[in-house]
């Protein structure tokens, strides 16, 4: 099986420098093959919820943004 926590992918790694407040990972499909990339919340100053789910490191990035402008506080409501 695929270790999906440190395969070679600058996208995940860019999203892991620049997000330090989440574990950020890819989940694994049924079948065995690569899911969507996930964020695990680690510090409560980086985000609200403790998990955000999106299908690529694009959309995960702009929740990723949303979460820190949340758990800023400046809109707590920001979807």
């Amino acid at each position: 099986m695929i270790d999906t926590s440190s395969f070679d992918n600058p996208a995940l790694d860019r999203l892991r420098k620049d997000f330090p407040g989440h574990h950020i990972w890819r989940s694994r499909r049924w079948d065995g093959l690569l899911g969507e990339y996930v964020a695990t919340l680690l510090d409560p100053k980086a985000g609200v919820d403790a998990t955000v789910m999106r299908p690529d490191p694009v959309e995960l990035r702009a929740e990723l943004m949303r979460e820190a402008v949340r758990a800023a506080g400046h809109c707590r409501n920001v979807r």
